[in-house]
């Protein structure tokens, strides 16, 4: 909890686009006269943009700051010059774990993209760190594992999706003997619209071409095959303890309403909103409380809403990796390696867009573990059967 009026904030992925957004976040908040409290941003970790996190370093002067490679370790001091000897610098792949154990702080915002994310989540939650959450992969892959670190450290889980956020907002007034089922938001991705014929030829410039969110390439380009949505029916799940067969996924273009929750009686509660990152991340660092925002609010007038079912021959992934969701164990760590490589390989048009549920398929049918029992998965499980399908993906020829 925020001492003395002061809430400290440490944030991994600074430089990519939730990290970026949450600093913005940041000014807007300790500019208010109405925030709740002033953000201290008491740490950063980043990959390799040293430029902008140098400029973060300046204008948010962190206590402490984690480089993802050792050898850029002189380049940054020389970037940050006499601000160095006031920043303590971790640098490699144990460096955000190293940040949180060193640096005191009350919220971590995980914005870092990959099973990278997964350590330094188990890592703050254990801690007693509360943990705003925009790292798909912690849950997707580790959501046993993230469940015993909550148990352990006592702290609190708060998504930063905007669809988990509007879902962790829409549950607090819903007793769970009143809810049926919750259903998630897709905006369909960039191909939604094309002929599915022409699917498979689809090249990486029309892609990630989103019709809604700016994004980065990977997440760009699961929306379009929606293993994104998978991943979200998989973090919905661990996130609120809510049966497979209880989420649906309905498409709707307009990313306007980013979840609803329908009761046993019929009735229908919506969470509405600009699609605009830095609604939720706002949420999550003041959270429990409120406060004002100067991001433009949603205008009603002149509304239109359109939803439309899930087509399965349109994303043949979606259904994949959701089943590897309900398989459990390290299947669900073998999908996200095997979807991320083969996201790497079609944007480096080593394969074609249709390859990519093929590729993901083929791993799945590979994979030789069992399904472990949640309380005995380990991290070193996870961890290996990511290791295989990253393996398996990079080797993988279409026939």
């Amino acid at each position: 909890m925020p001492t003395e009026g002061i809430k400290r904030v440490i944030v991994l992925g600074s430089t990519g686009s939730i990290g970026t957004q949450t600093l913005d976040v940041v000014r807007a908040l300790n500019a208010s006269p109405e925030s709740p409290f002033t953000i201290e941003v008491v740490g950063l970790a980043a990959g390799r943009n040293l430029p902008l996190l140098a400029d973060q370093v300046r204008a948010f002067r962190p206590k402490g700051v984690a480089i993802a490679r050792d050898g850029d370790l002189s380049a940054l001091r020389r970037r940050l010059g006499d601000l160095a000897d006031q920043t303590e610098i971790f640098a490699g792949p144990q460096g955000p774990n190293e940040l949180l154990g060193t640096i005191p702080a009350d919220l971590v915002v995980n914005g870092l993209v990959g099973a990278a994310g997964l350590r330094p989540t188990l890592a703050a939650l254990e801690r007693g760190i509360d943990v705003a959450l925009a790292n798909k992969e912690s849950l997707v892959i580790g959501g046993p594992l993230v469940q015993r670190a909550l148990q352990k450290g006592g702290a609190r889980l708060l998504p930063i999706d905007s669809e988990h956020s509007a879902l962790f907002q829409l549950l607090q007034g819903c007793p769970p003997n009143e809810v049926r089922r919750v259903v998630l938001t897709a905006s369909g991705g960039a191909l939604r619209d094309r002929p599915l014929e022409r699917i498979p030829q689809a090249t990486p410039e029309d892609v990630l071409k989103h019709p809604t969110w700016a994004m980065g390439a990977r997440i760009t380009v699961d929306s379009a095959t929606l293993v994104n949505k998978a991943f979200e029916v998989i973090e919905a799940h661990w996130l609120f303890g809510i049966p497979w067969e209880r989420i649906g996924v309905v498409v709707h273009p307009q990313s306007v309403v980013h979840a609803l929750v329908e009761l046993v009686d019929g009735s229908l509660l919506a969470h509405l909103g600009e699609p605009d990152m830095r609604v939720p991340i706002q949420y999550a660092l003041t959270y429990p409380e409120r406060a004002a925002h100067p991001w433009a609010p949603l205008r009603l007038e002149g509304l239109s809403l359109e939803f439309r079912a899930l087509e399965p021959e349109r994303y043949p992934a979606f259904g994949l990796v959701v089943e590897a969701g309900r398989r459990g164990g390290t299947f669900p760590a073998a999908a996200n390696a095997a979807d991320e490589v083969a996201v790497e390989r079609f944007l480096r048009r080593e394969i074609d867009f249709g390859s990519i549920p093929r590729l993901l398929e083929a791993a799945l049918e590979a994979h030789e573990a069992q399904a472990v029992p949640p309380e005995r998965l380990r991290l070193s499980d996870v961890l290996e059967a990511d290791r295989w399908a990253r393996a398996f993906a990079r080797e993988w020829a279409p026939r």
